[in-house]
């Protein structure tokens, strides 16, 4: 086992570090997700917190880790007997983004449950993180299911193993720690609740403390246990402060003053439901404990506020997590006993005991309902665009450029569907062959059996029973009986957007209803679990804005900034679309893409531009690509160019009226499949 990096090696970081020492102190807290960009020491610092957490009393021989003390009535490897427990280092257990969901929660033999009888269960991840810590590296690219098995355990402090009502159950309490890059997407906001704290993190712009990060990585990775030796005193003060601080918790005191400026705090900043108020209670109490005092102040309330509620306090996934301090501040004033703020010089604790952890939480003031739109000038002062080809007025922009406008407020879009069915990702769009589901149909099992299909197995072993000597009650099952469930579900595509950002979209309200459309649909796609991708055309060429990623508010924010102005090369923003799917389908050939254009349907600029869009639209065609055209045309008079440029795709064309799930328009418009049209 490799030597880990020492805990108290790592330079900076005060945040991370605190909300790490802080669940360590007290696990009740509830966890900690870190966010930051790549290198930023995220997974070195959670996986350098096991050494510092207290060793555990175990059960000799339970594969459950059940407490000695207490151990559980229900446990598979139980009843425990009364015996002295043995103690050993608690356990950080990594679960991999593809991990499957029986490594997750284990796996029950049906082969054996069936023809013996017997619950024959092997442990999953979750058995081996009970009283430790489970730690999930990029937990923003974990799949659903694996999401939802993590919820259920998370709030029941148990886990369920349920195979054609066999069933088996064990305790699984950890501590929740999760570390993702936001470029990457965003998490559900179901297990975004669940994490008790989170922190920014975010690579030092200090030459000297960059330089002191790469001297010590350098001088770990030549001698690790060397390296290692030579923090040991740290690891070991900061090891007896965690434990003094567990022994000092049960006795800090909470008092209704500070209750108060507690559930003001989270009524003041808008939080859902009443967990805030739980993790903003004992965070401030581990606060006071880790600092050796047995009171809560109104500087741990502060600090815990700025650990807790950042991303409690998020509408949508394209507002960035952050407090207003301003406001918090005033809120405490506010809700705070005098005593709390009069004379109180105490900075707070950090995690070396002083300062205040750098402020906590790593995220700048941001103001309440702060427009995160780039600056623009007012209505009045904006250029009207140009005709197309004309020459460039003085002060405008080359090419007839127009600065950026704000989107208008998006809404609930239509279902739009990739047809047949898929095998790809999991997630909520298309219809596909998946692992969860309503059953469809059984099959052969390939490798490890995950879903029986009862009834299919019993029917396949059922002609068999006599020549197999079957004497008894029993069924006599053998391996080639069993069969294998097939499901049917959802799958999340890779929904691709072309956008129209020439001159002829450049009306301010035009524009800003377009940009309003497609952020509706890029909400649909993060709440559908798709990949998303931005290709934009204007001017004389087009350009992959974005290439399909998870991060779908990366996609809002360049939709955001997207100057428009010029002519309409319509052919070469599909070409470039075209060239974008071919390499993603040698990338992830599993996952189905759906291609939206959002264009009014003209092509200027170059030899026969309406007929060159024609023939870049068939090719699309001609690979089965999904296609729906969002028809951005208005006035009384329309020429129905994106209808024509529909047809040429083998899609379906919608106006911006008809793309709302509440208009009166039409049905859900499927999007049609060139081998359907042809």
């Amino acid at each position: 086992m490799s030597t880990p990096y020492p805990f108290t090696a790592i330079v900076g970081q005060d945040d991370l570090r605190l909300g790490l020492l802080l669940n360590a102190v007290s696990p009740a807290v509830g966890g900690v997700l870190v966010r930051g960009e790549k290198g930023t020491a995220k997974s070195t610092a959670v996986r350098a917190l096991a050494a510092l957490m207290p060793e555990v009393s175990v059960v000799p021989g339970c594969r459950f880790s059940c407490d000695p003390a207490s151990p559980d009535p229900a446990c598979p490897d139980g009843p425990h007997a009364e015996a002295a427990g043995v103690s050993r280092p608690a356990r950080t257990v990594e679960l991999p983004v593809g991990a499957s969901e029986d490594r997750l929660v284990g796996a029950l033999d049906i082969e054996r449950a069936l023809s013996e009888g017997v619950k024959a269960f092997e442990p999953g991840l979750l058995a081996d993180a009970h009283r430790g810590i489970l730690y999930v590296d990029e937990v923003n690219l974990l799949h659903d299911h694996l999401v939802d098995l993590l919820l259920d355990a998370a709030a029941m402090g148990a886990s369920y193993v349920e195979r054609e009502g066999v069933s088996v159950r064990h305790a699984a309490r950890f501590l929740l720690v999760g570390t993702m890059n936001p470029e990457e997407g965003e998490l559900r906001p179901q297990l975004l609740d669940r994490f008790g704290l989170t922190v920014e993190v975010s690579a030092s712009r200090d030459t000297d403390e960059r330089v002191e990060v790469v001297r010590r990585r350098l001088a770990y990775d030549d001698d690790p246990e060397g390296f290692a030796a030579r923090w040991a005193e740290e690891e070991g003060a900061l090891r007896e402060r965690i434990a003094a601080a567990r022994v000092l918790l049960p006795r800090v005191v909470l008092s209704d003053g500070v209750l108060r400026q507690i559930a003001a705090t989270c009524a003041a900043f808008e939080v859902d439901g009443m967990r805030a108020d739980i993790v903003m209670a004992r965070t401030a109490t581990a606060l006071a404990a880790w600092a050796g005092r047995e009171e809560v102040t109104a500087d741990d309330v502060r600090q815990a506020a700025l650990l807790a509620l950042p991303h409690r306090r998020r509408r949508n996934p394209f507002d960035a997590p952050g407090l207003d301090e301003d406001k918090l501040d005033q809120t405490l004033d506010e809700a705070g006993p005098q005593e709390n703020n009069d004379g109180d010089d105490d900075p707070g604790p950090g995690p070396d005991g002083g300062g205040d952890g750098g402020g906590g939480g790593g995220v700048p003031p941001q103001a309440d309902g702060e427009d995160r739109t780039p600056p623009q000038g007012s209505e009045g002062d904006s250029p009207s665009p140009a005709p197309e080809g004309a020459p460039d007025a003085p002060g405008r922009p080359a090419g007839g450029e127009q600065q950026p406008v704000a989107s208008a407020e998006p809404f609930r879009t239509k279902m739009l569907s990739v047809p047949g069915l898929g095998e790809g990702a999991a997630g909520r769009r298309s219809r596909a062959r998946t692992e969860h589901g309503r059953t469809t149909g059984a099959r052969r099992p390939e490798g490890a059996l995950t879903r029986l299909h009862l009834a299919a197995t019993v029917q396949a072993a059922a002609p068999h029973q006599r020549a197999r000597g079957r004497a008894g009650r029993g069924l006599v099952v053998r391996r080639d009986d069993l069969r294998q469930a097939t499901r049917e579900g959802r799958e999340g595509n890779l929904v691709l957007f072309v956008v129209d950002a020439s001159g002829s979209m450049a009306a301010r309200q035009r524009m800003s209803a377009v940009k309003g459309a497609v952020l509706s649909l890029l909400l649909d796609a993060y709440q559908r679990r798709d990949k998303v991708g931005l290709v934009t055309f204007r001017g004389k060429e087009a350009d992959v804005a974005l290439p399909p990623t998870s991060s779908v508010d990366a996609a809002a924010a360049r939709l955001e900034s997207l100057p428009t102005g010029g002519r309409t090369p319509l052919a070469a923003g599909l070409l470039k679309a075209h060239d974008v799917l071919r390499v993603e389908r040698l990338r992830d050939p599993s996952r189905r893409p759906l291609l939206v254009v959002v264009t009014d349907g003209r092509a200027t600029g170059g030899p026969e531009p309406v007929a060159l869009a024609g023939r870049a639209g068939r090719l699309h065609r001609s690979e089965g690509t999904a296609s729906v055209v969002v028809d951005c045309e208005s006035g009384y008079v329309r020429l129905g160019l994106a209808g024509e440029l529909a047809r040429e795709l083998g899609g379906t064309a919608v106006t911006l009226d008809e793309l709302r799930a509440d208009s009166i328009a039409g049905l859900v418009k499927d999007v049609t499949a060139a081998g359907r049209a042809a």
